[in-house]
Order: structure tokens, then sequence, then C-alpha cells
């Protein structure tokens, strides 16, 4: 029995077919262990809205930007993003973190309030009053927000 080229080629296609396939299901399980590891942490996020006192929000974004964001990384508290809102009416300064425990979380805001250079930044806020409310919510992602 002879084989042509052209059977040989539909073997190849064949195979090269089931391999990516496998690689594919192989890729897709792992994906969905993973997940459903994340999915059991207890991982929370932090939402903090400040609102900044009119006027003031260029001054408290200054202070992140040069000083803050940096104390807070030091002390592992690990800031996804900053926001403020679009149209900039209500003076809002808005940062989201992320935590591995709500004990993490206290363990270390409590490091951060007592650092000396902190300490520094509270006292120009006490000179320079720029914060007129704190909203804080701890937030725990359902079973299946894209986000863990």
């Amino acid at each position: 029995m002879t084989i042509n080229s052209w059977t040989l080629k539909r073997w190849a296609v064949c195979g090269v077919g089931l391999v990516s396939l496998a690689a594919v299901v192989l890729a897709t399980v792992r994906l969905t262990q993973q997940q459903q590891v994340e999915a059991d942490s207890n991982r929370v996020f932090e939402l903090r809205i400040y609102h900044v006192v009119p006027g003031k929000l260029p001054v408290m974004e200054s202070r992140f930007r040069d000083k803050t964001s940096k104390i807070l990384a030091r002390h592992n508290l690990n800031v996804l993003g900053y926001w403020e809102t679009e149209d900039g009416s209500d003076n809002s300064f808005i940062f989201l973190l992320a935590h591995a425990s709500r004990e993490d979380a206290k363990k270390n805001w409590e490091a951060m309030r007592v650092d000396p250079e902190f300490q520094e930044i509270l006292k120009s806020e006490q000179a320079e009053k720029t914060l007129e409310k704190a909203d804080v919510t701890f937030m725990r992602p359902t079973d299946f927000s894209p986000l863990k």
C-alpha cells in the first residue's frame, strides 16, 4: 500500500489539530483550578473616597503623587489606582487598595500611621486642611468577579 502526499498532509493537519485541542483543554483546566483557589482566598479590597475641601484637590493630589503613595507602598498598602471624578464637581479623590486579608490591612495601616514620614504629612494636613471627610469601604469579591 502506498501513501500519497495528500494523505500524509491530512494526517499531519489532524495531528496538529489534536495537539492544539489538547493544549487548550489543559490550559482551560489549569486556569479554572487557579480561579477557584483565588476565589477561596481572604483577599479584600479597600475603597477610599476622600471628600476634599473645595479648591484643595490639587494639593491633595500633589501630596499623594510626591509623598503618600511612596509611604503606602513601603507599608505594603497596594494601591490599584487613583481617580478623581470626571467632571471634578464634587471634589472627590478616590483610590482602591488590595490586601491579602482584612488583618493584613489593619496591620499595614497601623505601621503606616506611626511612620515618621507619614507623621510629617499629618502635620502638613493640620496646617493646610485638605480633607473634609473620608468614606472607607472594605469589599470582598464575589465568586464570579473577574477581579479577585
